[in-house]
């Protein structure tokens, strides 16, 4: 019998093939035993468990479904896209955006409609050029490669089935084309789909299927595949709110089950906090924020960042910060034409005094969410901290609390309230601000004066005025 060359030597040695993951080894491997060396009846890999015939390289669910060398970092440096206008002119997508996406992290990128995330999105899967910048992966800068050579899964929002497929001929495509073994193509799909309760839809066609189904055979169909890389492009958008309520939870735990990297871009906000480790904030193409759920929340980097995040979103009032008996408070600022009615002003707390102790006299904007309003149903001129009166115009019950729109001096505002409280259409009440969940932003620049993402605090000194900020 002739003597076969040892095929694992020129695995081991093909061009780039130290950027595989070690299961995709074992699958060249595996080839290479089955093409060549089996016929023979020889086999170096005979006592590898994982390359044996019939052995499974598909999902184990038991355990991480990815090996290590399977996870993406994604580091983006300076990033920019350009698009000309039917004018002529030049529109910025994307603007010099700088950021790092750690590995089986599920950070998501939020923002309105237009603000470039999911320009970002098509940015990393190779789908668009870059004007400017880098993209990196695991270390590879992948610029210059093609979307199919940079081993990322995209979910789209259309779902993008093929109709005269099947549900499981829409999820075997991938793998097909990549021509893997057909035993493995079945076993993927079938511990795919029961993870993702479609085991009885195989044999449907995507009509025969409602929304949220069809939303989790394009999920099926990225996991298959096995990817570094999720990019989800707003994927729950053309759901109702029942099935988009189930699949974020679906989501979430295929997450945590995958341990997998992935980027996540919506426009919903509750979607973010609920789903992300991470949440960026983007307007305009530039990223205002990246901070935790609870960070982004609770301290804000800008007044931007503060009205877009939370449901309903944070109240802003323009005054004056003024000194009154050795304290500060802060005075709306009157209205012309609105002789009578008294501004809001806010006793400021000891921690808020201490920053703006240098603004006394300046004019500043005043944040207060919802549910730091507290209301009482007379009006009360008693201490100081509470003058602010108001008039209520909506009374909105969500069964677990009540959302009340307000009329004060100049504008509405918004103030949330236990469901057991009762309140009426043009009924007025004295209000009482929470001075410690306070937040103070810049008119011009619109930053956060207190801002504490790190509890580091340093001076700023500016122009006209110098105030100490948490940054």
């Amino acid at each position: 019998m002739p003597a076969v060359a040892d095929p694992l030597s020129k695995v081991a040695q093909t061009p780039g093939n130290c950027l595989l993951p070690a299961h995709r080894k074992l699958e060249l491997y595996y080839e290479v035993w089955r093409r060549l060396e089996a016929p023979l009846g020889v086999s170096k890999l005979a006592g590898c468990r994982a390359c044996r015939p019939g052995a499974r390289f598909g999902l184990d669910f038991q355990g991480l479904l990815f090996d290590n060398f399977r996870m993406a970092q994604v580091v983006l440096e300076r990033l920019t896209k350009v698009f000309q206008g039917r004018g002529g002119e030049s529109v910025c997508a994307v603007d010099n955006l700088n950021l790092v996406v750690e590995d089986q992290e599920l950070l998501v990128l939020v923002g309105p409609s237009g603000c470039g995330k999911t320009t970002t999105l098509r940015l990393i899967a190779g789908l668009e050029e870059p004007t400017a910048g880098t993209i990196s992966i695991n270390g590879q800068l992948v610029n210059d490669l093609p979307p199919k050579a940079r081993d990322i899964a995209m979910i789209f929002q259309n779902h993008a089935l093929y109709p005269h497929m099947s549900v499981y001929e829409n999820m075997a495509f991938g793998l097909k084309l990549r021509h893997y073994p057909k035993a493995e193509i079945e076993q993927r799909v079938k511990d795919t789909s029961q993870i993702l309760d479609l085991t009885a839809c195989l044999d449907r066609r995507p009509a025969a299927l409602s929304g949220g189904q069809r939303q989790r055979v394009a999920l099926g169909r990225a996991i298959v595949r096995q990817p570094k890389l999720f990019l989800l492009d707003e994927p729950l958008s053309n759901l109702d709110a029942q099935t988009r309520l189930q699949m974020r939870a679906e989501i979430a735990r295929l997450h945590a089950r995958l341990a997998a990297t992935m980027i996540y871009v919506t426009h919903d906000q509750v979607e973010a906090l609920t789903l992300g480790h991470r949440v960026a904030v983007m307007k305009a193409g530039v990223i205002q924020q990246v901070a935790t759920p609870v960070d982004l929340y609770q301290h804000p980097a800008n007044r931007f960042v503060a009205g877009f995040i939370g449901s309903p979103p944070m109240n802003f009032f323009n005054g004056t910060v003024l000194e009154e008996r050795g304290v500060l408070i802060f005075q709306e600022s009157t209205c012309a034409g609105l002789a009578g009615s008294n501004p809001i002003t806010v006793l400021l707390d000891n921690a808020s005094t201490r920053v703006l102790h240098g603004c006394a006299g300046k004019q500043v904007v005043f944040g207060i969410r919802p549910e730091h309003i507290e209301c009482y149903p007379r009006l009360s001129d008693s201490t100081l901290e509470r003058r602010v009166g108001a008039v209520v115009e909506v009374v909105q019950p969500l069964g677990s609390e009540t959302y009340l729109h307000l009329a004060g001096h100049a504008h509405s505002f918004v103030a949330r309230v236990q469901a057991t409280e009762r309140f009426c259409t043009k009924q007025q009440l004295s209000l009482r601000f929470d001075a410690r969940h306070a937040h103070f932003f810049d008119p011009v620049t619109e930053r956060a004066l207190v801002y504490s993402s790190e509890p580091v605090p340093r001076l700023r000194a500016d122009a006209n005025e110098a105030v100490r900020i948490i940054q």
